[in-house]
C-alpha cells in the first residue's frame, strides 16, 4: 500500500482529507468536555473501520473520516451510516451530519468556530484523487501500528507513554512518552507521531522530538533514511521517500526510532 504511490504526490489528498477531518473535530467541540491540552478532539484510528474516529460522544455516539474512500462516517452503538463527500459543499456535509447529531439528541457541529485556520484547499479533484487517499490512509495506519509499538517499547517510563491520537490542527497521529511526573508544560518527555505532510515536508514523514528543546550541538548520525531537523522545531525525521528507499520500511522506522529515543534521553539527561 505504502509503494502504490509515490509520497510526493499526496499533497493535494492530504489536504482535502484534512479539511474533511475538521468534520468530526465540530461534532466532538460541540458534545465533549473541552480538555486544557485539546485532547477532547482528538481522534483514533480503527482498522475494522479503516477510519480516524472521534472519541465516544455522549449516546453511544462516534463521528469519523474514512480518508481511503473519503466519506463521513456516523456510528451509533452497532450501525453505522456513510456520506461521500466526493465535491459536496460545506453546507451539504453539514446538514446531513448536523441531522444525525440532532436524532441523536447531540448539538449540531456546523456552527462550530474552529480555534485555528482552516487547512487551505488546493485545487483538486476530489475523484481524480482516489488511489492517494488510499496511500494517505495506509500510512496513518502504518503509523498507529508502530505507535503501538512505542507504546510497549517505552512503557517502563513513568507517566509513560500516552495513547495514539491523531490531531486535527496538525492531522498527525503520534503518542507523547511522559518521562517523569508533572505538568505537561515543564515536564521532559518525547513524541513519536507521523505526518502526512505540512509546510515543512510536502509528503509523509516519521518524527521523534524530545521536550523541551535540548542542546543540539554534535548530533550525532541516524541510521539509514534518518535525518535531523533543526529549523523551528527540533526532531529525527525520516520521510515517506527516504523510508520507502529501504528495503524493510517498517524495520527503518523502528532502528530511527530507538537511536533517535535513545539520543533524545541522553540528551534531556534521563537515564
Amino acid at each position: 500500500m505504502l509503494r502504490s504511490q509515490e509520497p510526493t504526490t499526496l499533497a493535494a489528498a492530504r489536504s482535502l482529507a484534512h479539511r474533511a477531518l475538521q468534520w468530526p473535530a465540530r461534532a466532538a467541540r460541540a458534545n465533549l468536555e473541552p480538555a486544557p491540552d485539546d485532547s477532547h478532539t482528538s481522534l483514533t484510528w480503527h482498522p475494522d473501520q479503516a477510519a480516524l474516529l472521534t472519541q465516544l460522544l455522549p449516546g453511544g455516539v462516534k463521528v469519523g473520516l474514512r480518508i481511503g474512500v473519503h466519506e463521513l462516517v456516523f456510528i451509533k452503538g452497532s450501525g453505522s451510516e456513510s456520506f461521500p463527500l466526493g465535491a459536496a459543499p460545506d453546507s451539504d456535509v453539514g446538514e446531513w451530519l448536523d441531522a444525525k447529531l440532532a436524532a441523536a439528541g447531540l448539538k449540531p457541529a456546523s456552527g462550530v468556530t474552529l480555534p485555528y485556520e482552516t487547512p487551505h484547499a488546493l485545487f483538486a479533484r476530489p475523484a481524480e484523487e482516489t488511489p492517494r487517499f488510499a496511500a494517505v490512509a495506509g500510512w496513518l495506519a502504518a503509523g498507529a501500528e508502530v505507535l503501538e509499538w512505542v507504546r510497549r517499547k517505552y512503557r517502563r517510563f513513568k507517566p509513560g507513554p500516552g495513547p495514539v491520537r491523531c490531531w486535527p490542527h496538525h492531522f498527525d497521529i503520534a503518542t507523547l512518552v511522559a518521562l517523569e511526573p508533572g505538568d505537561a508544560e515543564h515536564a521532559r518527555a518525547i513524541g513519536v507521531g507521523v505526518s502526512p505532510g505540512d509546510d515543512y515536508y510536502a509528503q509523509p514523514y516519521l518524527y521523534v522530538s524530545p521536550y523541551p528543546r535540548p542542546d543540539i550541538a554534535n548530533l550525532p548520525a541516524l541510521p539509514r533514511g534518518g535525518r535531523w531537523h533543526t529549523r523551528d522545531f527540533f526532531a529525527a525525521i525520516a520521510t515517506g521517500t527516504d523510508l520507502l528507499a529501504l528495503e524493510d520500511p517498517e524495520k527503518g522506522m523502528i532502528e530511527i526510532i530507538e537511536a533517535a529515543f535513545e539520543e533524545g534521553l541522553r540528551r534531556l539527561h534521563v537515564r
